[in-house]
Parts: C-alpha cells; sequence; structure tokens
C-alpha cells in the first residue's frame, strides 16, 4: 500500500505518515520481526494496536530500515543503529515516523472533544492566548498536545511534566508552526515545530 504522506522538514529530516487500512495479515506477513517484536506484538490484546505496530515496521521500510535496525533504550526511547534520531507515533488508523540527523519528536492525536476536560492538566501557560469559545479551541488544543508530547519523546526524561515543564508559544492554525521550549531544572531548551491536519487526526513534530 503507498504511503499516505511525506515530508521532507529539510536536508537532514523526514516524515512519513501510513494510513493503517490493511488488515492484520496483509502486515504482518511480508515483515521479518525480531524475536521481541514478534513476542511484543503477539501479546497485543487489540488487533488495532497490532496494526499501529506493524504500520510502523513497514515506514520503517520506507527509510530503509528494518525491525532489526532499531532498538529501545531503558526510558523507552527508540534509536536506529546507524546513529540516526528516530521518533514514533500512532493513533488509530493512522502511524508516523519522523528520522533525522538531530534529536525529534512526534506524535499523532485523534481530534477528539474530551481534551478539553482534561486541558488543565497540559495547559499552564497556553491559557494566556487560548480562548475556550474558539470555534478552533479543540484543534488549538490538540496541538499543544501534540507539541508536548513530542516533546517528552525527544527529551526522553522520565519526570517531566506537560504542564509545568513545557510551553507552547502563541500560535495560529493557518501558520503550521510554532516555538515551544522545556524549561527543567533551572535549563531552557528552545525547539522548533510543525503541525498538520488531516481527517480528523493532528500530527505535530518537533526539532531542535
Amino acid at each position: 500500500m503507498p504511503l499516505y504522506k511525506t515530508i521532507s522538514v529539510n536536508s537532514q529530516t523526514t516524515v512519513k505518515i501510513w494510513k493503517i487500512e490493511e488488515t492484520y495479515e496483509e502486515l504482518f506477513q511480508p515483515l521479518d520481526l525480531k524475536p521481541n517484536s514478534l513476542k511484543r506484538v503477539l501479546g497485543m490484546k487489540s488487533e488495532l494496536h497490532q496494526r499501529g505496530f506493524l504500520s510502523v515496521r513497514h515506514l520503517l521500510r520506507e527509510f530503509g530500515y528494518t525491525d532489526q535496525d532499531l532498538f529501545y533504550d531503558d526510558n523507552g526511547k527508540p534509536h536506529l543503529k546507524d546513529g540516526k534520531h528516530i521518533s514514533i507515533t500512532h493513533s488509530f488508523t493512522f502511524s508516523g515516523v519522523i528520522v533525522s540527523d538531530k534529536e525529534v519528536g512526534i506524535d499523532i492525536e485523534k481530534q477528539r472533544e474530551k481534551i478539553t476536560v482534561i486541558a488543565h492538566k497540559f495547559v499552564d501557560y497556553e491559557y494566556n492566548y487560548l480562548k475556550s469559545t474558539d470555534d478552533d479551541y479543540i484543534n488549538r488544543l490538540t496541538v499543544i498536545w501534540g507539541i508536548k508530547e513530542s516533546l517528552y519523546k525527544l527529551f526522553a526524561v522520565p519526570g517531566m511534566l506537560f504542564r509545568d515543564h513545557f510551553l507552547v508559544i502563541p500560535f495560529s492554525m493557518i501558520d503550521g508552526h510554532t516555538v515551544a521550549w522545556i524549561d527543567y531544572e533551572g535549563k531552557k531548551y528552545r525547539y522548533n515545530t510543525a503541525f498538520l491536519e488531516f481527517e480528523g487526526f493532528t500530527c505535530a513534530y518537533v526539532i531542535p
């Protein structure tokens, strides 16, 4: 099946997104999985999660990698054996992978009204420019969540809190990009971020 979308962020960084329309069997058959990956996917109770896991391995192939090239550290952060940086995401019927020469993070989220209920858990500074009466309130919250999730994946330090340690500079949905910061243990880190929407989903990614 063809890729859903490829984004050339710059000469060092590429995003690939997969729309998961295949069955579990169609995704599973062509892959050569490591024993621990095979055990992991067979142990998943949800076929949705299985298909998400397998579609990510197909995205690896699109980058020229296999499951054998991927490994995880003690914090659960993925790495590639050739030293390139990678981040992975999947949500319902979409999965995404970003590969770069620099540290990166990516997240795909379905746009849902329930995000307004948990907004107070991950939004603080952003309330300075967010208004719950705005027509695009849910979309903007989803962008903020996606950026902060991407930051967390990139930094990969247990104990960091979305509300306390991450902030997203004001942005317009039309722009498709903004700046985000991590403020952690007396140090500040600046990141360029971008986002896009498709079929009721939001994809956000960050690069230092």
